[in-house]
């Protein structure tokens, strides 16, 4: 599945998405998935990522979540039209759901994934 890139501590719980397996992992997913779209070069997106992997715990289970590097995978990115990074987008049954742009407090995050989850 995820598999741990080297460097990164316990990622168990977020999977790297890229444009091969985006499909199969976000859009054919039987639970709702948040991806984080990102930039190694991306200080906002470096801050959101602990973040990201508390809500990766948290929701374990109940919300799939993704990280998607931009700048390896500009096509997906192009997709859905990202544009500023990091975006958030939280898909369910194939389709976005909501979505945030910009650094976001981990309260106003898990706000966005209750009301999908609603």
């Amino acid at each position: 599945m995820g598999g741990r890139e080297k460097g990164e501590k316990d990622m168990s719980n977020e999977v790297i998405v890229n444009d091969s397996n985006f499909d199969q992992e976000v859009l054919l997913s039987e639970i709702p998935v948040m991806v984080d779209f990102w930039a190694s070069w991306c200080a906002p997106c470096r801050m959101l990522a602990p973040i990201i992997e508390e809500l990766a715990g948290e929701y374990a289970g109940k919300v799939k979540i993704c990280k998607l590097n931009v700048d390896e995978n500009q096509s997906t990115a192009a997709r859905y039209g990202v544009r500023g990074i990091p975006a958030l987008l939280l898909f369910k049954k194939g389709g976005i759901a909501a979505q945030s742009v910009g650094l976001q407090p981990k309260q106003n995050i898990k706000e966005m994934i209750d009301k999908v989850l609603a």
